[in-house]
């Protein structure tokens, strides 16, 4: 398949889940062409506020290949990824992202991530959810045996 048509299967997910009750978002994940997987936006339905179209739709291509490292795949979302999604796809290792509305066409309908990309700049004890770091010599332990494993699986 062509980009064009890759990125008309995206919009035509997020249209098919506003009438079916879900969000405005839409994600294919395609390799060499070929459709790997798809996903949507089922926050609502799922009760999961981490069920967003392009999360979804790595959750099923790495499902559907076996792998967690998409490299050598390219995600077409119908809108510009929040900062969740943006993360997920540098994690999956995809190799471009295509997006058809940007953020600021999302904001303009309610979904606006402005505040995550502000808060992220704060230093944590300035952002707006109360964090406080606990036990830091008690948590290192995990990483130093990480740090000495031999055979650990780099992601």
């Amino acid at each position: 398949m062509k980009k064009e048509e890759l990125m008309r299967e995206a919009i035509r997910l997020s249209e098919e889940n506003v009438r079916n009750g879900g969000g405005p978002f839409g994600a294919v994940i395609a390799r060499n062409g070929e459709i790997i997987a798809r996903g949507t936006n089922r926050v609502t339905s799922d009760c999961d506020p981490t069920a967003h179209a392009e999360v979804n739709a790595i959750r099923n291509a790495a499902k559907v290949l076996g792998t967690f490292d998409l490299g050598g795949c390219e995600i077409f979302s119908s809108c510009e990824p929040c900062p969740m999604c943006l993360g997920a796809i540098y994690w999956a290792h995809l190799d471009k992202l295509y997006y058809g509305n940007d953020k600021q066409d999302a904001a303009s309908i309610g979904f606006d991530d402005a505040f995550i990309y502000k808060e992220l700049d704060l230093k944590p004890e300035d952002r707006a959810l109360k964090t406080e770091r606990m036990m830091p010599e008690e948590a290192i332990a995990a990483f130093r045996q990480w740090m000495a494993k031999e055979d650990k699986i780099k992601y």
